[in-house]
């Protein structure tokens, strides 16, 4: 289902356009970004396009005039296909293909085609071909003259359907087929995440913008030995492991699918029960690449992203990456924001103290409470030791008294206990 050709390495023409609020920086560094998006899908930049205009053309995104000049660039460098930064509407890509004589796709195709070269699991196929169609489907209209010709038999369309028709039909079957495989999918994972809550440990999500390097930190503090590669969302699906923390605690630490500049919203809605891991976390250890060209602006587009899925009150820890590469700006990075921590997960420099303060983070959230445990609940007693942070404990003849450090489902959990009056929050 590629929307880019890999037989060979196309030339690309990149686009975009200056209007307010945006300013030529930030449109040449979404630029910037797009060409690394080109390559990691297997193309490669020949020119570039920024036209300045109030607003983009309804019908050709760029007015005709410039889109007339556009087509004579692509003819001089031998473009094979024209990619603009901003989505285009379907009557946009269709107009522009008409006068360019050539592909015209958007921001949105390039990141799904390179989902679609990543997908590995049964899940993340589904979810990519999901993302796929949905695209696709309001596209369909003039893909070709086979597409808008009449025709009727036995066994083939319907008297006057055109293909078309049978086109998006079978385009909306598929898409309900993929639904219902998904929500099968996603009540496996739900099972999975509560036999894994029942085991009280908490939940530690690695996010961050693509290419931050959060499949290696995962490495670096769990020893997950996981696949890596230096390329943009080389992980789609997420991936779990234990945690162990210094003082004893361990965690859940999970690393999932990076996010990037106007993540397209297909793939969130069909990456939906894969980042509840990420909504559904205690903490989120938000992942930043220090020797970046922009780490403000991709903390900004993470923080986004994290809103749009339902995870901006979920607490966050900084952490800047591949302070290795550029000690300097890591170290003015942490000094920014405040319980930040610096570190390399490829030479594992940093990642004690990384430890240290994810323990310390989610310690921060917990509460002192006093349970008085019949003598005969010693698996009580034990469950605590596991959920929380043992304090005190002493007989007091009747039972035994224990004073702890829980989190607020622990808490819950063990609410029975607790004498009427006596837990005052501290």
């Amino acid at each position: 289902m590629s929307l880019i050709e890999r037989s060979f390495r196309e030339k690309i023409v990149l686009v975009g356009v200056v209007s307010w609020p945006r300013t030529l920086d930030e449109v040449e560094a979404s630029l910037d970004e797009l060409a690394l998006l080109v390559d990691t899908a297997g193309a490669d930049e020949v020119a570039r396009v920024v036209q300045s205009r109030d607003a983009p053309d309804p019908a050709t995104y760029l007015g005709r005039g410039k889109a007339g000049e556009l087509q004579a660039l692509c003819e001089s460098v031998d473009a094979d296909t024209v990619v603009f930064d901003e989505e285009l509407t379907p009557a946009q890509q269709r107009n522009l293909e008409k006068i360019l004589g050539r592909t015209a796709i958007d921001r949105t195709a390039v990141i799904l085609d390179i989902f679609a070269q990543n997908a590995r699991t049964e899940e993340g196929r589904a979810q990519v071909e999901l993302a796929l169609l949905r695209y696709r489907l309001p596209r369909l209209r003039g893909r070709g003259v086979a597409l808008s010709q009449q025709g009727g038999g036995i066994g083939t369309r319907g008297p006057g359907e055109t293909q078309l028709e049978v086109d998006r039909r079978r385009i909306m079957r598929r898409i309900t087929r993929l639904e219902v495989e998904l929500r099968e999918l996603e009540a496996r994972r739900q099972t999975q995440r509560r036999s894994r809550r029942r085991g009280a440990l908490r939940a530690v999500s690695l996010v961050g913008y693509t290419n931050a390097g959060k499949s290696t930190l995962l490495n670096a503090l769990t020893g997950a030995g996981v696949l890596v590669e230096n390329r943009l969302f080389a992980t789609l699906d997420p991936r779990t492991r234990r945690l162990g923390l210094p003082g004893g605690e361990v965690a859940l630490c999970s690393d999932t699918v990076g996010f990037v500049r106007k993540l397209p919203h297909q793939l969130v809605d069909a990456f939906h029960s894969t980042l509840e891991v990420v909504a559904e976390a205690d903490l989120l250890v938000h992942v930043v690449d220090a020797a970046g060209p922009d780490p403000e602006g991709a903390i900004a587009a993470v923080r986004t992203v994290l809103t749009e899925i339902g995870a901006g009150d979920v607490p966050e820890l900084y952490c800047f990456n591949k302070a290795d590469l550029d000690p300097d700006a890591a170290k003015g990075l942490v000094a920014a924001h405040p319980g930040a921590v610096a570190c390399s997960g490829l030479t594992g420099a940093g990642t004690q103290a990384l430890l240290g303060a994810i323990a310390a983070a989610l310690r921060a959230h917990d509460e002192t409470v006093l349970l008085v445990l019949p003598y005969e609940r010693g698996d009580v007693l034990a469950a605590l030791h596991r959920a929380g942070e043992v304090l005190d404990q002493h007989d007091t003849g009747t039972g035994l008294e224990v004073r702890v450090r829980l989190d607020e489902s622990a808490r819950r959990r063990f609410a029975r206990f607790a004498p009427a009056g006596e837990n005052d929050g501290r």
